[in-house]
């Protein structure tokens, strides 16, 4: 008897076979956290941003309600990914990466728009974005995908280089097209993470890490004792960063009231919606200080329930890294999971002046749709990657 021929399977019905697949787990905890984080930033946000907004909007819940639209419309788009298998994300990788490319270089087009003293935003028609969010999510699979592909010759230097070199043409892209240092900074963090992940030997990361810390060490002391008069705008912020009261009138105002909010709290603050220094003393109190609010009216240990749900949300992701069902899942959590840790200790370093000023958001709590969109689309990513888990019957019993 001859053999029967099976049906030839299609790029479409290959996406089709995995775009949906019926699972026996999901993480209601990782689901649970983003939720009281979002809730909580929302309570936050309208505590914050309150008086301001009455003043120039006369509508006190102008940024209330616009974050919450978001959130919520972002919180359903997040579950409706998590419920897509993640591997089919492996056909277009080279699109990604390649759109985000674009994306970014289109901000020094007419398309491109300016706020704050800042060309970083793309309007494109209705919509109005920061590609560099895009390339955040972009070298997280890319790398991923790539690291899958090569497998044991990850290990090589000539490997590690093709890797970087991707993760730093897309950091390079946002410094020059979006002049976003911070977003640069992160994407090259996440790239170098990634490597350290996959590569088998800790050691040349470890002396890179230390050679590293210290030429950025003789950096800073060496622009603090020759640079006071540099008119650069980078250099002034690391000199703000490291004498914030020569520059109270100006460059370091913000700083020092953020300081003095958190200061003003002490352990348990002065009580929800009673911070003084958010009525004008902290600009855009909303946006990136939102931390230093949240230690005035909620004190010390508002802060610390903070950082605890921060710890419980990357808790959750570190469990589906370890147990994903295979490399290139696992990755994109791990890549996740450094892109919300750098953010979270760049936010809060940068609040509590341990390092300059950098514009980076608290995520799910500043006020920013964008930031909201793109980390909520990272969560529906680490669900897809849960919903894979594979358990044995006494892992479920205990």
């Amino acid at each position: 008897m001859g053999k029967v021929k099976q049906p030839r399977t299609t790029f479409i019905g290959r996406i089709k076979a995995i775009l949906f697949e019926k699972t026996d787990y999901y993480d209601y905890s990782l689901v649970a956290v983003i939720i009281l984080l979002t809730c909580f930033g929302l309570i936050m946000l309208y505590s914050t941003s309150a008086y301001m907004a009455e003043l120039d909007h006369n509508d006190d819940m102008h940024y209330f309600k616009k974050q919450a639209v978001i959130s919520l419309a972002c919180l359903v788009f997040a579950l409706a990914i998590s419920r897509i298998d993640y591997h089919i994300l492996s056909y277009f990788t080279t699109i990604l990466y390649g759109a985000a490319i674009l994306l970014m270089l289109l901000v020094k087009t007419p398309l491109g728009w300016a706020s704050h003293g800042a060309r970083r935003w793309l309007r494109l028609g209705p919509i109005q974005f920061q590609p560099a969010e895009v390339a955040k999510i972009a070298v997280i699979v890319c790398l991923s995908y790539m690291i899958v592909k090569m497998g044991k010759q990850v290990r090589t230097l000539k490997a590690c280089l093709v890797l970087g070199s991707m993760g730093g043409v897309l950091g390079l892209i946002a410094y020059v097209a979006t002049e976003n240092l911070s977003t640069a900074i992160i994407i090259c963090g996440i790239t170098a993470g990634l490597i350290f992940i996959a590569h088998p030997d800790t050691r040349p990361f470890i002396l890179i890490a230390v050679a590293a810390g210290v030429l950025i060490a003789l950096l800073v002391v060496f622009l603090s004792t020759t640079l006071e008069t540099s008119s650069s705008f980078r250099i002034r912020r690391i000199l703000v960063w490291l004498h914030p009261e020569d520059y109270a009138s100006g460059d370091g105002y913000q700083t020092l009231q953020a300081l003095y909010a958190i200061g003003s709290g002490g352990l348990l603050g002065r009580g929800l919606g009673n911070s003084i220094q958010k009525l004008g003393s902290v600009p855009e109190a909303q946006n990136d200080m939102i931390f230093s609010i949240i230690c005035e009216e909620l004190g010390i240990l508002g802060g610390a329930i903070v950082l605890l749900l921060f710890a419980y949300l990357l808790y959750r992701l570190f469990f589906i890294a370890q147990n994903a069902p295979d490399m290139f899942g696992s990755l994109m959590v791990s890549g996740i999971f450094i892109h919300i840790a750098l953010q979270v200790i760049f936010n809060i370093a940068v609040v509590l002046n341990m390092m300059p000023n950098t514009g980076i958001t608290l995520p799910f709590i500043s006020y920013g749709g964008t930031s909201v969109l793109f980390l909520m689309a990272e969560m529906g990513l680490a669900l897809s990657v849960a919903r894979r888990i594979k358990f044995q019957e006494s892992e479920l019993l205990l």
